[in-house]
């Protein structure tokens, strides 16, 4: 039997510090140690933008790495975002860093399903821009740099193969 644990609660005052903690384990590879800190955060001050954000990268950063780390889990905090313009621009990074893990494995049709989630970033990218803060073009950035994966990798749209039936004798 799997052993439960009731876990230790952040102190209201030590979330700045918490976060800045999340932010240096994603720069050292350790998204899930952000993620862990995250969710603590999130159970004093679930609101809490600067760690729902992080949450997001965290999860996001784990695609493609071996981990258990589904799509779901990082939509599922979009929500919970109050700004649509970052509702938005995290929605593109999803699908981004989701093609960006298929781009890794080489499997049969992994080319086409990057294109389709770089597409798809795309236009969460466009609906980011639409909603954007003066002076800021992140999504613009992130929309040419899936261009240029798109091109730069060739890849190309999945096509539909007409269906073959099959007459009984």
């Amino acid at each position: 039997m799997t052993p439960t644990f009731e876990l230790k609660r952040l102190h209201p005052e030590a979330i700045p510090a918490a976060i800045e903690k999340a932010a240096l384990y994603r720069t050292l590879g350790e998204p899930a140690q952000a993620e862990s800190i995250c969710h603590d955060v999130l159970l004093i001050d679930p609101e809490n933008q600067s760690a729902l954000v992080m949450l997001v990268l965290a999860l996001t950063d784990r695609f493609g790495k071996g981990y258990a780390v589904g799509v779901t889990k990082a939509q599922e905090v979009l929500p919970r975002l109050r700004s649509a313009y970052e509702r938005a621009y995290f929605a593109g990074i999803i699908c981004e860093r989701r093609a960006k893990a298929q781009l890794q494995p080489q499997n049969p049709g992994s080319s086409h399903d990057a294109y389709e989630y770089l597409r798809e970033a795309m236009d969460h990218y466009e609906e980011a821009e639409a909603l954007r803060p003066a002076g800021n073009d992140d999504a613009l950035l992130r929309w040419n740099t899936c261009a240029r994966i798109i091109m730069g990798n060739r890849l190309t749209p999945r096509v539909e193969e007409p269906a073959v039936h099959l007459q009984s004798e």
